[in-house]
């Protein structure tokens, strides 16, 4: 087992502003060295982030359907476009020193889809990538959509993995530039209800492996007392 430890924790559903605000805490203190390598895991109110490849808020989504519908449009730091964040999805966002791993952006977004590849595949999915874009689909449907950020060489925001999301809300969007059919669950994709508690820890340990990283479970309440500051 690897003696770089990584701290693994699940804070449940937290609204996204909060859970930026709690990823800046952690980069500072990831940079700082105050902290090891992290990845924080959460389940999001309705919320489409922006991301800095769009110009125009209008081109990607319709904010004012998706308000009405109960979801937030915020634009945020990460590369990449429109993607929704919602019930039903493990989102992931891991605080990594990329000075002690490798400081290449193109082969973390790779890292980070052979992640979710291996961990589907534990749980009984054939995933793949599409080659000129980013993410994980299975059976021709995107499943996983990443955008990352770093600064300093550490990484923040990160991935979405649908489990049982809501499609209604892929309608209301351009979903990081595809059409709203092309995105699915997994629970679509095999017709049959996907543990989410199962396939978080088949993420969880496949993380800890492809970064060479012992994983350490964290209660949230430890992590919030270590970034208060």
């Amino acid at each position: 087992m690897s003696e770089r430890l990584c701290q693994v924790c699940d804070i449940g559903r937290m609204p996204h502003a909060e859970a930026e605000a709690l990823q800046e805490r952690l980069l500072a203190a990831r940079r700082a060295g105050d902290l090891p390598d992290t990845l924080l895991l959460v389940e999001h109110d309705p919320v489409v982030t922006i991301g800095s490849a769009v110009e125009d808020e209008a081109s990607e989504v319709s904010v004012e359907l998706l308000e009405s519908a109960g979801a937030q449009v915020r634009r945020v730091s990460r590369g990449g476009r429109a993607t929704f964040h919602g019930p039903g999805q493990i989102v992931g966002y891991p605080i990594i020193n990329l000075r002690e791993h490798r400081q290449d952006l193109h082969w973390y977004l790779r890292a980070l889809e052979q992640v979710l590849i291996d961990a589907l595949g534990d749980c009984g999915f054939e995933a793949e990538r599409v080659e000129g874009l980013t993410g994980v689909w299975v059976d021709e449907r995107k499943v996983a959509s990443i955008g990352i950020a770093v600064r300093g060489w550490v990484t923040w925001h990160g991935f979405a993995l649908n489990v049982c999301v809501d499609p209604q809300w892929w309608r209301m969007i351009d979903p990081c530039g595809l059409a709203p059919e092309q995105m699915a669950s997994l629970t679509e994709v095999s017709g049959t209800v996907a543990s989410r508690q199962v396939v978080e820890g088949a993420i969880v340990q496949h993380f800890a492996d492809f970064f060479d990283l012992s994983p350490r479970r964290s209660e949230a309440t430890v992590l919030f007392a270590a970034t208060d500051f």
